[in-house]
């Protein structure tokens, strides 16, 4: 059974190429790799703001069949009088955002027409779909939800530190809905895939009978590299990148810009924070001056790695593990985080990275680096050997396929 080439069914939200935030990154990075194998199916929604044939050409690289469904669009009144409803709804906000017809006809279509052995469900706002057609005589595929975080969990924390009165209100009736049918699925599902052992662990307490496996998040080592043709370390910048509309992200910067970099200012007159990711808000704006700098996206995130003397990821929510901490290090640059902004990754404090809780042992730790050229040197290597020895989408891949046939072993023993 281990040369068979299993059939895979990729169902998400929003596409995974091109990627220009963290969860486009893992489905991409675990879909192109187990299709070097295996014959991959996509189907996902995809808003107006996005490139639909871009989206479709960069899939198809990897993918035997893409399917690209208009989801509603995200923004405006509309969304606004979908919250408001949802309030009196037992379903969550995003389990009726995301319950489309059309998404419903092309999943009917895909699975009667090709002999799909797993459903692998990204997220848990999709669980709800139909997923058991098959072609005639054809039993229906196994189904697995891929957890990026649990999700739950991160809308109970958003709840707890959202400032806007609306948004808190939304976000306290919704997150219990969301924990409803998360662990609905838990329990309905043939398997459950998280990131980090923590957040397995977690969800085992929920659900004691839960059938997982850790497949970690992971970065293309080939493509996040040191590279003698980028710049070097300026010795002076501290960077922070990740999607800014992303509320961990939003708070970390909050946390950040009000009460780490203050100190830094401070201690290290020379120093300059670099803020880099899609859609800043007009909060994060604000704080714009010569010594902070906004870029909002950028095309190729490297250049800006490689020139920084230190990456900072100053998160107090979240769940999973950070993409931003692995590309750092794939670029052999130094990492200073928080415990929650760190976790789920198996790298040695103070040796690997360094780890503060507070504004001033971040800011203390930060100036270490940048007083300190020789130490980011070290850390910066030991990081690109860590992610090299354990966090290539390769061996994250292996780690998916081993849980899916065994899975599908399960099914051929009528075990499950």
């Amino acid at each position: 059974m281990a040369n068979d080439r299993l059939r895979l069914l990729f169902l998400s939200q929003f596409p995974p190429s091109p990627p220009t935030f963290g969860a486009q990154r893992r489905i991409q990075g675990v879909m192109a790799a187990l299709a070097k194998r295996h014959d991959v199916f996509g189907v996902s929604l995809i808003t107006p703001d996005l490139d639909a044939a871009e989206a479709a050409q960069a899939m198809n690289e990897y993918c035997r069949e893409v399917v690209l469904v208009p989801a509603r669009p995200w923004q405006g009144s509309a969304k606004r009088v979908m919250q408001l409803r949802s309030l009196l709804s037992r379903r969550s906000f995003e389990a009726r955002s995301f319950d489309l017809p059309d998404l419903r006809r092309a999943l009917d279509r895909v699975l009667s027409a090709n002999v799909i052995d797993v459903v692998n469900v990204e997220l848990p706002f999709l669980v709800g779909q139909r997923l058991t057609k098959a072609p005639p005589g054809e039993r229906p595929p196994l189904r697995v939800l891929d957890e990026h975080n649990i999700e739950f969990d991160l809308a109970r924390q958003q709840a707890s530190a959202e400032q806007g009165l609306a948004r808190r209100v939304h976000n306290l009736a919704n997150w219990p809905k969301i924990r409803r049918e998360e662990l609905g699925a838990y329990r309905r599902f043939d398997g459950v895939t998280f990131c980090s052992d923590v957040d397995e662990a977690r969800a085992k307490t929920l659900v004691p009978g839960l059938r997982s496996t850790v497949v970690p998040n992971a970065v293309d080592l080939e493509h996040f590299r040191p590279d003698p043709g980028l710049p070097g370390s300026d010795g002076r910048t501290v960077m922070f990148f990740g999607a800014i509309n992303y509320f961990p992200n939003v708070d970390g910067l909050r946390y950040l810009l009000r009460d780490v970099w203050p100190l830094v200012e401070r201690s290290h007159p020379e120093a300059r924070l670099k803020i880099v990711g899609q859609h800043p808000t007009p909060e994060v704006l604000a704080f714009r001056s010569p010594r902070v700098e906004v870029t909002g996206r950028v095309d190729d995130l490297r250049p800006h790695l490689s020139s920084a003397a230190v990456t900072i990821v100053p998160l107090r929510i979240g769940g999973g593990t950070r993409f931003k901490i692995l590309e750092a290090m794939a670029m052999a640059r130094p990492v200073v985080s928080t415990s929650l902004g760190a976790e789920g990754i198996d790298a040695q404090p103070g040796r690997d990275i360094l780890i503060a809780d507070d504004p001033a042992t971040l800011a203390a730790a930060l100036g270490r680096v940048l007083d300190t050229p020789a130490l980011g040197v070290e850390m910066g290597a030991r990081g690109r050997a860590l992610v090299e020895e354990r966090y290539s989408w390769t061996a994250a891949s292996m780690r998916l396929e081993t849980f899916l046939r065994e899975l599908l072993a399960a099914r051929v023993r009528g075990l499950r």
